[in-house]
């Protein structure tokens, strides 16, 4: 394997592994989560691997999923003296969906053998 192919397999590496530390923190491990889940999509997409959309639909959900957390977490959550209905924690469920598809995407990538062409 060629330096110039060992990089994005190892952002897909990096990706994984920041995607496993940021469950130990669902509310401030989502940004690693979401960055891990960036790193492996374009480790993916750029060896232009079978498990690239599934790994870009996944940060695709994520990205909502951590939003919409967020956001609700700046206006007082769900509980307490807010306002807001429980049913709008429904637009989290994207986040945990995401992560499940992008921990399989990036296994998948990590298991795909590597075709050498000889030129």
């Amino acid at each position: 394997m060629t330096a110039d192919r060992r990089w994005p397999r190892t952002l897909v590496i990096i990706g994984l592994v920041a995607m496993v530390l940021g469950v130990f923190d669902p509310m401030e491990g989502s940004i690693l989560i979401l960055a891990g889940s960036a790193c492996a999509a374009l480790g993916a997409s750029l060896t232009h691997s079978r498990s690239a959309p599934m790994l870009l639909w996944s940060f695709a959900l994520l990205l909502m999923g951590v939003g919409s957390m967020w956001v609700f977490s700046f206006f007082g959550g769900f509980s307490g003296a807010s306002a807001t209905s429980k049913w709008w924690m429904v637009t989290i469920v994207p986040y945990p969906v995401g992560w499940v598809i992008g921990l399989m995407g990036a296994v998948r990538r990590l298991r795909e053998v590597e075709s050498v062409s000889s030129a």
